[in-house]
């Protein structure tokens, strides 16, 4: 205590003062130890470690998946969601609040025990005092003062946990921060990125009429003309179908009516700040705008091959803008972006593994303030990432030669990692059945258990199958089958538990398009615009196919009763006519 003057050291070490820091040094431990328990009781119930979990939750989705057109059934499950998440954010406050106490009241408690400590090492030799009535009365107004700030410290200490906790049916918002990105379970029930919510390409929309034969237009809702062109995946919120094109001169967003086919706006991405006046040359075959856009239900991000990255509000309204610089990539850019809650997901490598150039970043999706940055040691990558709840833990899924790596979303800390990349990759992972599948371009599918910390290479591949492999698409899974469809044309089937393979057939087709799910059903999309619609089970059969007559490089999307695509031109419903979809609740 040698910042404090020396008169009042003495003053605070008066031996009348011992029976006074006992005391306060008995209330502190006793406060700290009651506040550390409650910390411990709140840890050790796992419904508030991880609410999304909770019994009647994942109930209600697994109902909404036999009933996805119940609409009482969605808005319950909304209810219960914010139940659940104004219940989490109160636990995350109370449990910062008890830290802080803990901290407080610990602080008390050492310099409580280090006067006595100092009073046991100094004992007073009785000797008379001409001062001494005039320090007595020092004593007891120091005495006075401590118990009172103490008491003060303590109460107000109290008032603060009972005032910031809330019931778990609290009515309001607990954070505000919590209405400004959409919840899991609207995500779920859009297409709000490269392959839906969470990258898997499987649709919780099973109502819908995929194929209806190679000599009619019948199946077809309507067909509107893009304005600019590119190779990104439609995405789909609400009522609204999203997607980007661009050239040299000029990179867009396009708002279509998902029910009419309109355009009902189109917003030039401009005067973005650091962006290169002169655009760089980029590939034929990814062009300017070969990453799908994202949403986070609140705002659009969108990125173009010269490094722009912007976010829109869902009426196309600018937020906010910024360059990435230009990247070292042989064919352009064309990783797709993700969101985590109000966080923008960007994997951005490039280059041939020097210090540095490969990255992984978050934004803030209201601000575009860079939230972490954390530097990649890989090679350039085509790959989109994934951001799944795995092993009770949100983890940014990524892959680029050599390393599979898996991020925390919050910070960016690397979780784990596998070696065994290798090639140009471009097939992006999912997550099935509480594993990671990863294509190694024209080489393997690896299985692997998301559980671990660290180099995990050796211990936590659960199998690899050596095939004939993807070199563009991804592969799609149930909860029992994998499927990969090569560019040639290759269809295979594994078993997920084993990586056995089930079987295999040659389709006759050329594909760029990874292939989806829905329901039972196996939807693959050919480059000349062929649909193919196959049985997802363990012996091949071909269900139905059509032909849309043009060409398709972009993965489908979906919405309840509606399947979107893009070809070279147009952007394609499947589906009701806008008539029947109009009737529709």
């Amino acid at each position: 205590m040698s910042w404090i003057p020396t008169s009042l050291t003495a003053a605070l070490r008066a031996p009348g003062l011992a029976p006074l820091w006992r005391s306060v040094a008995w209330v502190a431990g006793l406060f700290s130890a009651l506040i550390a328990l409650g910390l411990l009781l709140q840890q050790l119930n796992p419904e508030k470690r991880d609410p999304w979990k909770s019994p009647e939750l994942l109930a209600l989705k697994q109902q909404l998946v036999s009933e996805p057109n119940n609409e009482s059934l969605k808005q319950r499950i909304r209810d219960l969601d914010l139940r659940l998440r104004q219940r989490h954010a109160a636990h995350l406050a109370r449990v910062r609040t008890g830290r802080w106490l803990l901290l407080g009241g610990l602080v008390v408690w050492v310099v409580a025990a280090r006067q006595l400590a100092a009073l046991r090492k100094t004992l007073p030799v009785p000797k008379p005092d001409p001062e001494a009535e005039q320090k007595a009365e020092q004593v007891a107004a120091w005495s006075r003062w401590a118990m009172a700030a103490t008491g003060a410290g303590i109460g107000l200490a109290l008032l603060t946990v009972a005032f910031s906790s809330r019931t778990a049916l609290s009515p309001q918002p607990v954070a505000a921060a919590a209405s400004d990105f959409a919840t899991a379970t609207e995500l779920a029930l859009n297409w709000p990125r490269f392959r839906g919510w969470d990258g898997s390409g499987v649709t919780l929309h099973t109502d819908l009429r995929l194929t209806w034969g190679t000599n009619s237009t019948a199946g077809i809702a309507w067909k509107s003309p893009i304005p600019a062109p590119g190779y990104n995946s439609p995405i789909v919120w609400g009522d609204r179908v999203y997607v980007s094109g661009g050239t040299a001169a000029k990179r867009e967003v396009f708002c279509f009516d998902a029910r009419t086919g309109a355009l009902l706006w189109q917003r030039p991405i401009e005067r973005v700040p650091g962006s290169p006046p002169k655009a760089p040359e980029v590939p034929e075959s990814t062009g300017f705008a070969a990453s799908t856009m994202a949403t986070d239900g609140r705002r659009l991000y969108v990125i173009f091959a010269n490094g722009d990255l912007a976010a829109l509000g869902l009426d196309g309204t600018p937020v906010w803008s910024k360059n990435l610089g230009v990247p070292k990539n042989p064919y352009g850019h064309s990783s797709s972006l993700a969101t985590w809650q109000d966080r923008l997901i960007v994997q951005f490598d490039q280059g041939e593994g020097e210090p540095g150039a490969s990255k992984l970043l978050a934004f803030d999706g209201p601000t575009g303030r860079l939230l972490w940055q954390q530097s990649r040691p890989v090679e350039a990558s085509w790959a989109s990432p994934i951001v799944v709840e795995l092993a009770g833990r949100p983890q940014i899924i990524t892959l680029a030669k050599p390393w599979i790596i898996a991020y925390s979303p919050a910070d960016g800390a690397e979780l784990w990692r596998v070696e065994g990349m290798e090639g140009e990759v471009a097939p992006s992972p999912i997550a099935a059945a509480g594993l990671v599948l990863a294509v190694v371009p024209s080489m393997k599918l690896m299985a692997i258990r998301p559980d671990g910390a660290g180099d995990v290479t050796k211990t936590h591949v659960v199998w690899a199958a050596e095939d004939s492999m993807p070199d563009i698409t991804s592969p799609v899974a149930n909860d029992q089958l994998v499927f990969t469809v090569t560019t040639p044309g290759l269809l295979i089937c594994f078993d997920l538990k084993t990586g056995s393979k089930v079987w295999e057939k040659e389709l006759d087709l050329e594909f760029h398009a990874s292939p989806s799910l829905v329901g039972n059903r196996l939807v693959l999309v050919s480059k000349t615009g062929v649909i193919l619609e196959c049985a997802a089970a363990r012996q091949f059969k071909e269900l139905g196919r059509s032909d849309l007559g043009e060409e398709v490089h972009a993965s489908p999307a979906f919405a309840p009763g509606r399947m979107f695509i893009r070809t070279v031109k147009h952007l394609v419903c499947i589906g009701p006519a806008a008539q029947a979809l109009a009737q529709q609740p």
